[in-house]
């Protein structure tokens, strides 16, 4: 600046504060920036599950308490869907829907009663099972005929029970697997089938249970093309244990036995499936389906079977995928009428058979702790299966050889030959609430319900950011694959 220049200083004011703006808007030291906190792992959100879940006991705690008993085709089960579907758009879940079906329903009326005319006149506790007939208004009185086994039945000649009530026995015991429900299971299954082939009027049996409590076991029955159903009732055990008692110590004297009982067929009603989802990154990839079924029996609140599974697979679904976008799809299935026939699970594959899903998994065996992992594609897909089967130990879960086969609600993964995982669930209380007024809240063990939304966190959340095929094409045992 030469001597005697004066200097406008005003411009140099103004636009300092302007400076100031771009200098601050320029990026700052990536020194001084804080990174995002990376999501959580699979371990930690089944950490966090496993101490601090309250979802699945809501869902559970909420449907036996604002729904209560769900019957399949009733206006019960609907507003427990109805009910379903609230709580999964509270919880973020995209795509909620009912997806309605049409089927035939029985309902089991209001009579329920059974005594011993003589030879030792005294009342028995009974409830009818599913598809039963009525008796005639009144009821009815015959002769009873006891069978120790169901094969004792299928050996009694044509003809031979005549205007006679048969009785079915068992000797069902308490197991881990709950296997002896397949050995004990066709006395309820097809006993009344078979007696009314041979002339029986009406069938009773010893509930198929482990307890013994007088809390008869309902439970769907069926009788063959071309065999008119009769009434056909469960006795709570320690009726039933009394019953044979008396055939012990009547000296050959026929034991008569009054039973009334009013069910009903309502024809063609609506149920319905609820679904929901957890929307995946790549819609590409087929999601991974969880189950569960949303109805329940008339005589309990359908808390062990199965609102317990439908918060499970729900609550892991939320949890696996909190904050973290899956890479797959999580979808959540709500089947309906799966007591009385599985009608959900058939119709939901009929709909969507079509629509690959790359696993499906069902949780339907009460809420007791999980003891062990299976799937369909060990030797197909080791690494994935050892993976799985690595995360579990930490809560105590072993695994084996056997072939997974999946639950009742996930008839789909079967017709599409793909992927199945079992969870296996300690079952050795199960059929002592299986079906009966016993299936309430107070039976499910907090603890243990959070045990199995951790493992089933890890496990979905394992599947749902699988981008490899889970189950390869052609080679795991009798099945096929999807992407």
């Amino acid at each position: 600046m030469a001597t005697g220049e004066t200097h406008d200083t005003s411009t140099a004011v103004k636009t300092l504060p302007f400076a100031l703006v771009a200098l601050a808007a320029l990026p700052a030291p990536l020194a001084a920036r804080t990174p995002p906190a990376p999501p959580p792992t699979v371990e930690q959100r089944a950490d966090s599950a496993l101490k601090n879940d309250r979802l699945a006991w809501g869902f559970v705690e909420g449907i036996t308490t604002e729904v209560g008993p769900r019957q399949a085709g009733t206006e019960a089960e609907a507003r427990g869907r109805q009910w379903a579907m609230a709580w999964l758009r509270a919880q973020g879940f995209a795509n909620v829907a009912d997806e309605p079906f049409q089927m035939d329903t029985w309902v089991p009326g209001t009579i329920h009663r059974a005594e011993v005319v003589s030879p030792f006149a005294q009342p028995l506790v009974i409830q009818p099972l599913g598809d039963s007939a009525a008796t005639p208004a009144g009821g009815l009185t015959a002769q009873v005929v006891m069978f120790r086994t169901v094969d004792e039945l299928r050996a009694a000649p044509a003809g031979s029970l005549a205007g006679k009530i048969a009785y079915i026995s068992h000797a069902m015991t308490p197991t881990q697997d709950g296997s002896h429900y397949g050995f004990a299971g066709p006395a309820r299954w097809v006993g009344a089938g078979i007696a009314a082939s041979k002339g029986a009027l009406a069938t009773v049996i010893k509930s198929i249970g482990t307890d013994w409590h007088r809390n008869p076991h309902t439970g769907g029955t069926s009788f063959p093309a071309g065999v008119a159903p009769t009434p056909a009732g469960a006795l709570s055990l320690p009726d039933a244990a009394n019953l044979e008692r008396m055939f012990a110590r009547a000296g050959g004297r026929p034991i008569t036995l009054r039973l009334e009982m009013n069910p009903q067929r309502l024809g063609q009603t609506t149920s319905g499936n609820v679904v929901g989802e957890i929307v995946g990154r790549d819609p590409s990839l087929p999601p991974v389906l969880v189950a569960c079924h949303i109805d329940s029996w008339w005589n309990g609140t359908g808390a062990f079977d199965d609102a317990a599974g439908c918060g499970i697979v729900a609550a892991a679904a939320r949890h696996a995928t909190a904050g973290a976008q899956p890479l797959r799809t999580v979808r959540v299935l709500m089947a309906g009428a799966e007591e009385v026939g599985l009608h959900g699970s058939v119709a939901y594959s009929a709909a969507h058979r079509d629509q690959p899903i790359a696993v499906g998994l069902e949780s339907d065996f009460g809420a007791d702790r999980i003891y062990r992992f299976n799937s369909n594609f060990r030797a197909a897909n080791r690494a994935l299966h050892d993976r799985i089967a690595a995360a579990l130990v930490l809560f105590g879960v072993s695994t084996s050889d056997e072939v997974a086969t999946g639950g009742a609600d996930i008839n789909i993964a079967r017709d599409q030959r793909t992927a199945i995982i079992d969870l296996q669930q300690d079952g050795t209380r199960y059929f002592d609430l299986h079906h009966t007024p016993d299936d309430t809240l107070d039976k499910i063990d907090p603890a243990q319900l959070r045990q199995n939304v951790a493992i089933w966190t890890t496990v979905i959340g394992i599947l749902a950011n699988e981008r490899e095929t889970i189950l390869p094409a052609g080679q795991a045992p009798g099945s096929g694959g999807s992407r």
